[in-house]
């Protein structure tokens, strides 16, 4: 039943086994390790330095400003973005659904809708929806405004929060 092949082909199986384990484990740390191999510093700078208290300035670099994305923002991006939006809001004038018109919504006083029953956690934030405004409730509804009805989740990427504010100025004029 057990003869020396069959002994030969268990134990070459095994080391097979053993043998792509160690070639993956040296793949993926080679894939994912940030240095010269792991638990090494590679020749990057940091992104983030936090200060342990002894006297060190915290380096962070920062991307552009969102007045200059903003000003290069693209609306006919910004209206493919808005489809996320339109689940709730319309762009249309006089038009609410669950969230209000957004309609004329840049530089709008906040909570301004007649007929709309706002929540009133938008006006402990902002009193106008400056294209600032727009951007950090854009970025996360519930952590900009605590106490905010609106279930959405946000807009990640910068570019297309002032694609959709660019878009929104664009369809008030």
């Amino acid at each position: 039943m057990f003869d020396t092949m069959t002994m030969t082909k268990v134990l070459g199986g095994v080391c097979g086994t053993f043998l792509v384990f160690l070639l993956g484990g040296w793949a993926a740390e080679s894939i994912y390790s940030a240095g010269e191999g792991a638990g090494h510093e590679g020749e990057h700078a940091q992104a983030y330095v936090i200060s342990h208290g002894d006297g060190e300035v915290a380096v962070v670099e920062e991307g552009p400003s969102f007045e200059e994305i903003f000003a290069n923002a693209d609306a006919a991006a910004g209206e493919r973005v808005f489809r996320k939006c339109a689940a709730c809001h319309s762009a249309a004038e006089g038009e609410n659904g669950t969230g209000p018109s957004l309609y004329g919504v840049v530089n709008r006083p906040v909570d301004s809708i007649a007929g709309f029953a706002y929540s009133g956690a938008l006006e402990a934030v902002a009193d106008v929806w400056s294209p600032e405004h727009l951007n950090g409730f854009l970025e996360n509804p519930k952590g900009y405004a605590p106490g905010t009805v609106m279930s959405f989740s946000g807009l990640a990427k910068v570019q297309d929060r002032a694609d959709v504010i660019a878009y929104l100025q664009s369809v008030s004029n």
